[in-house]
């Protein structure tokens, strides 16, 4: 009989080890060179797109590289074909606030806002966005693959 209170001890235990909070590990936070480099990235991105310039896409995307953006998903060749074919016509834009976050050593998060004066196939391009832009290192380089944009509230 006295076994049974020590078996109840050990079971709620065990149970509160497995329930209690898992450690939260803090973010490694990103070196000021490394945002200035994606930063310049992305902005060499919007440049090479405003002048139809594919074989720009060609090395800065991953070969798995999604793109989320108003018509769907579309893949690395997509945005190269797309790209090139000159069916946008970028008049302006801009792209300000970026953030990144780190999602592990080889992983990262750029975040920011761009606002474009941009028609493609003649209809207008949603704007302003947020946009999300995710690198990842592969090798020694950094790779974007995955773009994203949300409709921000004017």
């Amino acid at each position: 009989m006295k076994a049974l209170p020590i078996v109840a001890l050990c079971c709620a235990g065990l149970f509160l080890s497995f329930t209690a909070p898992f450690p939260v590990r803090p973010a490694k936070e990103p070196t000021a060179s490394l945002k200035e480099e994606l930063v310049k990235l992305e902005k060499q991105s919007w440049e090479a797109w405003k002048n139809h310039d594919g074989k720009f896409f060609e090395g800065f995307l991953s070969d798995d590289h999604a793109e989320i953006g108003f018509g769907g998903v579309t893949s690395k060749a997509s945005v190269v074909a797309g790209v090139a074919s000159g069916v946008c016509e970028v008049k302006s834009y801009t792209v300000d606030n970026f953030e990144l976050r780190m999602l592990g050593s080889d992983a990262a998060l750029l975040t920011y806002h761009e606002a474009q004066d941009t028609r493609c196939q003649g209809k207008a391009v949603p704007s302003p966005c947020w946009v999300s832009s995710l690198y990842m290192k592969r090798g020694e380089r950094w790779l974007n693959v995955l773009y994203q944009q949300t409709p921000a509230a004017k």
